[in-house]
């Protein structure tokens, strides 16, 4: 690695580096602008192309990520008259598959298919687990149209309600008897009714997972696997109480304050957890809860961490996580990358009330917080927000740097005390 962060002329020459992402929001482009970083040629897959500004220099390729087999001859055709492609990314979830059956066909290391399908499918997650011996929930599938009044006297309680085909906790529901269960359902089915959802085409989204809730602090691992050896960059703890009934997430903090024994038997659940699936190759998020019992897995998703979350780890050599993970990508050994000593953390601003985003106020203010690194409002004037469990998004993203995870969270709360945002009721229309 050279000083300023660049492969070398030999490394790069033959690179090129195939990225799939289903939008082109802030990491799409962090993940562009890093690789032209490293001078690497990088191609964008997606399925939104006309939204493109084709920053690059190169057409998108244009995908169907909902028809993953499907969409397998578009990147083989442009493997063979763009290419050859080198190394692929995927970003989000739903990039994954297709990610993975080309990355088979091509000879480029990733996870393989079947693992990808495990760790995007809940329910054969859960599945995966427990046959390999790991703590989990009980676990029920039903069709959304299913009469969820008969479906309520059936659960055991407390249970969680969540939607298959969605990810960041978006329509997970905490249900503590019959008429929660119910509720919870039919809002659910509501949600799933949503004309963008229903534009995926993801099977997924036809079900309603029903398992039983699991007590105990939250917490996220960050890393990276190396023909199937696990390499753990950060463990974050979840300060906030995610109990229900709604599970948005906040705060991030690395390093872990729990105690080492119950960090070793997390990390070592995950690594249990990335066998089952058979994930070999590639980045992962994982989620999980620990209590008296131990550890258990919620998930593990074969992508890097969402949004613009990643920016809250830093490596030595100010090195980010975006890069870390395309040299990984490019196949770079990245064994030896280490985050800086300081203790760092990211707030996802939750959003206070459901309507339409005017302005914000007290951003000065908030930024001047000793410890602050940065304050990115992502919402856009005139954007219609929604609060959770229907939510997809926040209000923007604080980071913040210090030296005992401690300090990290006590600046991020009062950061966050300091903004005020102005949103507008939504008049219904007539």
């Amino acid at each position: 690695m050279t000083p300023a962060g660049l492969l070398t002329y030999a490394d790069t020459m033959h690179k090129h580096l195939l990225l799939l992402a289903t939008t082109t929001g802030y990491q799409t482009r962090i993940f562009a602008e890093t690789a032209h970083k490293l001078g690497v040629r990088c191609t964008l897959a997606t399925d939104r192309c006309s939204r493109l500004e084709d920053p690059w220099g190169d057409d998108a390729i244009a995908v169907r990520f909902q028809d993953p087999a499907g969409s397998v001859n578009e990147l083989l055709q442009a493997h063979k008259q763009r290419g050859p492609f080198t190394a692929i990314a995927a970003l989000g979830d739903r990039t994954t598959m297709l990610s993975a059956l080309f990355a088979e066909q091509a000879g480029i290391p990733f996870h393989p298919p079947h693992a990808v399908e495990a760790a995007r499918n809940k329910f054969l997650m859960r599945e995966r687990f427990r046959a390999a011996g790991l703590p989990a929930p009980s676990c029920a599938r039903y069709p959304v149209d299913e009469d969820p009044g008969k479906l309520a006297h059936q659960a055991a309680y407390p249970c969680v309600l969540k939607p298959l085909g969605l990810s960041g906790s978006r329509g997970v529901i905490r249900a503590n008897h019959p008429a929660e269960f119910s509720c919870a359902f039919e809002r659910i089915r509501k949600l799933l009714d949503d004309p963008d959802i229903v534009r995926m085409h993801d099977e997924q989204n036809r079900f309603v997972q029903v398992e039983s809730y699991i007590p105990g602090a939250e917490f996220a691992v960050e890393g990276v696997l190396t023909r199937g050896e696990l390499q753990v960059f950060a463990l974050f703890d979840k300060p906030d109480p995610l109990e229900g009934p709604y599970f948005e997430e906040t705060i991030y903090i690395t390093p872990s304050r729990h105690p080492a024994p119950a960090r070793r038997q997390m990390l070592a659940a995950v690594k249990r957890g990335t066998e089952a699936l058979g994930l070999t190759q590639g980045p992962l998020h994982a989620e999980v809860r620990f209590n008296e019992q131990g550890a258990w897995l919620l998930e593990i998703a074969a992508r890097p961490i969402g949004g613009l979350c990643a920016k809250a780890l830093r490596f030595r050599n100010r090195v980010t996580l975006e890069e870390v993970i395309l040299r990984h990508a490019l196949g770079q050994d990245v064994s030896r990358m280490r985050l800086t000593p300081q203790a760092s953390g990211v707030m996802m601003i939750p959003i206070p009330k459901a309507g339409i985003y005017q302005d914000v106020e007290g951003l000065d203010q908030a930024a001047a917080t000793a410890g602050i690194e940065e304050i990115l409002i992502s919402a856009r004037k005139g954007q219609k927000l929604e609060r959770f469990p229907e939510a997809q998004s926040y209000l923007g993203f604080i980071f913040a740097r210090a030296k005992s995870p401690a300090d990290v969270e006590q600046t991020l709360r009062q950061a966050h005390a300091r903004l005020r945002f102005e949103i507008a009721t939504e008049v219904a229309r007539s």
